[in-house]
């Protein structure tokens, strides 16, 4: 049973990261901070026991120049971002070239991210992810796939993934934001249920592709801290709308709000919580979002 790691300790592991990339990569053109306000944030988090949470993200850019005879001049990219509960959870990293089709950049960043998920869980990743694009992203100029076989990968994985999505907020009181929860979930067909308050609580389920568009959406409003908890993505195994309706956990998408106490009366009852996520199956989530057992 391996414990949990704090926010401090993968704070402390992405600081001691950023040191060492600074240190094998002096020049910034090859590594360079996109937002030192956010890596001084998590300094001063680190070292300060009563800092608050960082608020933004650290974001950084690693260039790689390929070792391959005939591509000396090709650059590739790598446009980092480490979530707060990084190395917990993966990386997001965007791989580009001028020379990389649109089509051959997609399959590109999804292999990368698959070779992440199979081999840095829980492990600080970003040299190996670095080493992994000098080795490979090359090819992928060469790779001119043909139309048929992009469109069949990406349908497998969109169209033929369900995913449910389990999403934290610091708090969610805004009105405004508590409607568009509800009407993009409604339109992209998306069920589950928000939870407005302190914390906030959304969980989306539906198409993949729906997922990811709803929270593209929803994490360019503005927020405290807003991060996805925890993910599940089945394969529909060409189910169809019937295995899509199978899947679900959720019939609607509605907001609940569970006897609220406190001050400002808006403080959820997280017992009430835990007790529908275990209606609906899902009681091991309550352990993912509060680090608790239900009770």
């Amino acid at each position: 049973e391996t414990r949990e790691m704090t926010s401090r300790e993968e704070a402390e592991i992405q600081i001691s990261e950023l040191d060492l990339l600074s240190s094998m990569f002096p020049y910034a053109e090859e590594f360079s901070v996109t937002d030192q306000l956010a890596v001084a944030e998590l300094k001063h988090y680190v070292e300060d026991e009563s800092a608050e949470m960082p608020s933004s993200r650290v974001q950084f850019v690693l260039n790689i120049k390929p070792e391959v005879s005939n591509a000396s001049m090709v650059e590739f990219s790598m446009s980092c971002a480490l979530p707060f509960q990084y190395p917990t959870v993966l990386p997001e990293i965007t791989v580009r070239s001028p020379l990389l089709s649109r089509s051959q950049q997609v399959h590109l960043n999804s292999d990368l991210k698959m070779y992440l998920m199979q081999h840095c869980s829980g492990e600080p990743c970003m040299l190996s992810a670095r080493e992994w694009v000098k080795d490979h992203a090359a090819a992928y100029i060469d790779k001119e796939l043909s139309p048929s076989s992009v469109t069949s990968s990406n349908a497998i994985q969109s169209e033929d993934t369900f995913t449910r999505l389990w999403i934290y907020s610091h708090h969610i009181y805004n009105k405004q934001k508590r409607k568009n929860i509800i009407d993009w979930a409604k339109e992209l067909s998306l069920t589950g249920f928000c939870m407005p308050g302190k914390p906030g609580v959304v969980c989306v389920e539906g198409l993949q592709s729906n997922c990811e568009e709803f929270w593209s959406r929803v994490r360019r409003l503005t927020w405290k801290r807003i991060l996805i908890r925890h993910r599940e993505d089945v394969s529909l195994e060409g189910g169809g709308h019937a295995e899509i309706q199978r899947q679900r956990k959720f019939s609607t998408l509605e907001e609940k709000c569970f006897d609220a106490h406190g001050a400002r009366g808006n403080h959820m009852d997280l017992g009430q919580l835990y007790h529908f996520l275990e209606e609906k199956g899902c009681a091991d989530i309550f352990q993912m979002y509060f680090g608790v057992e239900g009770h």
